[in-house]
């Protein structure tokens, strides 16, 4: 990847594969869409508006404030909305080692919401780096990227709880389960199988569930429930779904079963909880629900806190 490239205005852009030891810049507003589909690790900042991204772990919506990290097989494509703005930077294989001996530091696949602040600290060098393209190096990226790292703090909290040896044994196996994790909220419109997040990760069914539940305190099976009851919680809230459509949207095989899981999750029914929301004029959090709303829960899911 040559330079800083923009898709503005409809544009469709497919930017050139990042070389092992470069990074790119990359834009993306107002109905713009980039496929990268040969680039490296690669991560999404949501500016203004909204955008999708499409990637091999699933379908996620940006919304302002939001990140997402890729790794660099994930093929991401990711459209703006029309008054949407993201920024991304993909990253060669070279330039994530130099970034680890350069800050005893890594970047990992995942999601989450950063502040006001670090949203304007982050578009800020993030258009520096973009002015130095294509000549920037590790040294002058190393502000961005140091940012970066520090916006993915609570992920890397949980790297020592990680089987192996060595350190870098353990940011491996952390980064394949935060992948698995990440895939998990990408499909959450269905049923995963334990098979498909072990191919995932290259690792055996066995050991991945083992690890999994060592490292977030919950089973894959447990996450993947809850991650679909929350989707669903979403829906009621943000949509006019009929209940049984809202229940198909969220791999529900019937309306039973849906309504089962919903109250245990909850506490009441999904028709209370859509009443009492609008209610409300925004989340309403029943007796025995946790008590921070879905954008809270869904943030702490990926995050491990």
């Amino acid at each position: 990847m040559e330079s800083t490239q923009w898709a503005d205005r409809g544009q469709i852009l497919q930017p050139e594969m990042a070389e092992p030891g470069q990074a790119g810049c990359i834009g993306v507003a107002r109905l713009g869409s980039v496929h990268l589909e040969n680039g490296g690790f690669s991560i999404w900042l949501q500016i203004r508006g909204s955008s999708w991204v499409e990637a091999k772990e699933g379908r996620f919506q940006l919304q302002r404030g939001e990140w997402i990290a890729l790794e660099k097989d994930s093929r991401p494509l990711v459209q703006s909305d029309r008054h949407g703005l993201c920024i991304g930077l993909s990253l060669g294989s070279d330039m994530l080692r130099a970034l680890g001996r350069l800050s005893d530091g890594a970047l990992y696949a995942g999601r989450g919401q950063l502040t006001r602040h670090d949203v304007l600290v982050a578009f800020r060098l993030w258009r520096d780096a973009a002015a130095r393209m294509p000549a920037a190096d590790i040294g002058q990226l190393r502000p961005l990227l140091l940012h970066l790292i520090g916006v993915q703090q609570d992920l890397a909290a949980r790297v020592p709880r990680c089987p192996g040896r060595s350190r870098t044994r353990k940011r491996q196996v952390f980064g394949r389960l935060q992948r698995a994790r990440l895939y998990l909220e990408g499909n959450s419109d269905r049923i995963v199988r334990i098979s498909e997040l072990a191919e995932l990760t290259s690792f055996s069914s066995w050991y991945f569930s083992k690890t999994f539940l060592s490292l977030y305190d919950e089973s894959p099976q447990a996450a993947a429930a809850r991650l679909r009851i929350e989707r669903a919680a979403e829906l009621l809230e943000s949509t006019s779904m009929m209940i049984g459509e809202v229940a198909a949207a969220c791999g529900f095989d019937n309306c039973c079963s849906f309504a089962r899981a919903f109250r245990a999750r909850f506490g009441v029914s999904a028709s209370s909880y859509r009443k009492g929301v609008r209610a409300a004029g925004g989340f309403a959090s029943p007796p025995d629900a946790a008590n921070t709303p879905i954008a809270g829960r869904k943030a702490s899911l990926l995050t491990g806190t």
